[in-house]
């Protein structure tokens, strides 16, 4: 962000930036492309994703000497040194990725056990053809010590499985195709939601969610070829994942509210509604001073390249914005917790920076004892009118201490009056354990996401910076009231473990979710009409209650109501706000850009659960309306969408689709 800046800076007064292009391909071990493969300037924010080809563009690139670097999960990271960018000049790289491979200093997993081990006998890696091998377990409760040899099955860093073949081969995994281990990723069962006819429940009530963390998630399991678990599909967080273009707030009021009424082209004889939020946003160089606490897992199960090796690249990018006026502090948990760097001015850059780099992993996970520690450090230094937030960075495999949901959710919740908010970021695979995860960045008043890339930490810690560190509104929750004349029956799209009953909306006692500077909420309704629009849906006759729709209500045209309630971040007592929606009839083609893109996202969704109300969804539909509703798109985002529906046409079969 530093280096658009300049640019901006430099063409406003009137001088011609000096910059380049660096642009290249990334190919496999075998010489074929490689798509989805990360492409990036090491120390600053700029990079590519290659394309389905494996080429990349970076540009503009400032003139000046960078380390360039290609990573993919699951291959080794693979970089050129002294990589000089000319003013005007193209720089053209070439990167040939190879597979990880065993060795005795090789992280690997042996399926029997689960446990995270190494190769200690240097003798016996040396010559390990037809032996066995000795290792030692690191962080595993309970195991001391196993034997691997010839023929195990095992894990090896990057999430490769498959039968070890210790004979000296140069690259013994290279026919194995890339197969990431869920068996202990935890992930919430939530029902989906179901239609309800309106004469019995005339409202919908839930509280909002801006957590993204699904969609990361899922993006990694489509890049590495698998079909994603359909509870770790969160629709919400899909549809919520991308911007909107939404009116800005006026007045008082910290947010916005659109809505919009369509067809809906799964079920055409359906209706769909969108109901959006936009938060008021806040210029980076006006945000409130912070004081932050990174809170870091370091235990034995964050070693693989896609936890704590991540996070060193991840946080970096959040501290080079840091001010004076800010605070950062640096807690790390692993068989106890401790305080790795006091509180400290955020223009020490050198310092923190230091800190982060000296990170290294080992041992069991006392999560528990390292939240406590977090937020006493965010206590200490707390700022009255400022922002003051933890931020925790884990797979989310707490082993020793507090460690049910229930009791980390109870500390959590304890914590939180402090007025210290809490976000949470889940890195890595294998053991992710994402209901935990989400649940402690709930009851924290905070957010959730995860990073599966260090394009991701750009968009959470530089691109969306004031989301993540400032919460404009607390407890905001919505409840939308449908006109039983108009509307017969409705289902909420996703939302599923964010649902309230009726009466926790006017209940300021109800803890809902969190709404950041400059973020968007998103939420999607499947409406079955009233047929013909003549009189209110039947209900069956009760024998001591009379189920009426007042008289007035034909009248109205309007087909819902949509209140709102939230919180001041540091107030008690909730506002209201209320808005009415008509339908005017309009079909799926005339809709707006981005209420056909969110309806994409959220079919891809659907089939991805194989979801029972999917009706005619398909792949073709969500590939050529998603394309056709890109935009502008500046940041890819949307266009890589598209490539990761594509990609799905791989991994799911034609019968969970509706065509």
């Amino acid at each position: 962000m530093r280096y658009a800046i300049l640019v901006l800076a430099l063409v406003l007064l009137g001088a011609t930036p000096e910059t380049g292009t660096v642009r290249g391909k990334v190919s496999k071990p075998d010489g074929s492309p490689m798509p989805y493969a990360n492409v990036i300037l090491v120390g600053t924010t700029l990079g590519a994703m290659t394309s389905s080809d494996g080429s990349f563009t970076i540009t503009p690139v400032p003139i000046g000497t960078y380390r360039v670097r290609a990573m993919m999960m699951g291959y080794k990271a693979v970089e050129q040194d002294s990589v000089v960018v000319s003013n005007g000049a193209t720089v053209e790289l070439d990167f040939k990725m190879t597979i990880t491979v065993v060795s005795k200093t090789q992280e690997i997993v042996v399926t029997a056990e689960r446990a995270l081990v190494e190769v200690t006998d240097s003798k016996t890696s040396s010559a390990m053809s037809g032996q066995e091998t000795r290792v030692d377990a690191l962080g595993v409760v309970g195991l001391k010590s196993g034997v691997v040899k010839t023929g195990d099955t095992m894990h090896v860093r990057g999430g490769r499985t498959g039968p070890v073949q210790l004979n000296g081969a140069s690259d013994p995994l290279a026919s194995w195709r890339y197969r990431p281990p869920v068996d202990r990723e935890q992930y919430e069962q939530s029902p989906e939601n179901e239609f309800l006819p309106v004469i019995d429940n005339p409202v919908s009530t839930f509280s909002i969610d801006v957590d993204r963390a699904s969609y990361a998630n899922v993006r990694r399991f489509i890049r590495a070829g698998q079909r994603p678990p359909g509870s770790a599909v969160r629709i919400e967080e899909f549809v919520n994942y991308f911007d909107y273009d939404l009116p800005e707030p006026d007045g008082k009021v910290p947010f916005a509210i659109a809505t919009e009424i369509t067809g809906c082209p799964w079920t055409p004889a359906h209706r769909l509604v969108r109901i959006a939020l936009h938060g008021r946003d806040i210029d980076a160089s006006h945000l409130p001073p912070s004081n932050l606490v990174f809170l870091i897992d370091v235990s034995g199960s964050m070693q693989p390249e896609n936890k704590l090796p991540l996070l060193r690249e991840a946080f970096p990018l959040l501290v080079r914005q840091l001010r004076a006026q800010d605070r950062v502090a640096i807690v790390v948990y692993a068989g106890s917790s401790g305080l790795v760097l006091d509180s400290t001015p955020g223009d020490q850059k050198d310092v923190i920076l230091s800190a982060i780099e000296r990170l290294q992993s080992g041992g069991s996970t006392a999560g528990g004892a390292g939240i406590v520690l977090a937020y006493n450090v965010a206590r200490e230094h707390f700022m009255k009118h400022g922002n003051n937030r933890v931020i925790l960075a884990t797979d989310g495999d707490f082993n020793v201490g507090v460690t049910s949901d229930g009791e980390l959710v109870k500390l959590i919740e304890e914590e939180r009056e402090s007025g210290v908010f809490l976000t949470v970021l889940g890195v890595g695979d294998g053991n992710l354990q994402d209901a935990k995860m989400e649940k402690l960045a709930d009851h924290g008043n905070g957010n959730y996401s995860y990073l599966d890339d260090v394009f991701e930490a750009q968009k959470v810690f530089v691109r969306e910076l004031g989301g993540t560190l400032v919460t404009i509104a607390k407890d905001v929750k919505i409840q939308v009231e449908f006109n039983p004349t108009r509307v017969a029956s409705y289902r909420l799209i996703g939302y599923e473990n964010r649902m309230l009953k009726r009466e926790d909306f006017d209940d300021d006692r109800k803890d809902a979710g969190e709404m950041g500077a400059g973020h968007s909420v998103t939420a999607l309704y499947e409406v079955e009409p009233v047929a013909g629009r003549d009189g209110a849906p039947a209900s069956s006759p009760l024998r001591y209650t009379e189920m009426r729709v007042r008289d007035d209500a034909r009248r109205h045209q309007e087909m819902l109501t949509v209140r709102l309630r939230y919180k001041e971040p540091a107030g008690q007592k909730s506002r209201k706000i209320e808005r009415v929606a008509v339908d005017g009839g309009g079909g799926f083609d005339a809709a707006s850009r981005d209420m056909r893109f969110a309806t994409a996202v959220a079919e891809l969704g659907m089939i991805l659960r194989d979801s029972a109300f999917k009706g005619a969804a398909s792949l073709d539909h969500v590939v050529t309306t998603a394309g056709a509703a890109k935009g502008a798109d500046a940041l890819g985002y949307r266009a890589e969408f598209v490539q990761l529906a594509e990609a799905c046409r791989s991994i799911v079969p034609p019968v969970s689709q509706g065509r």
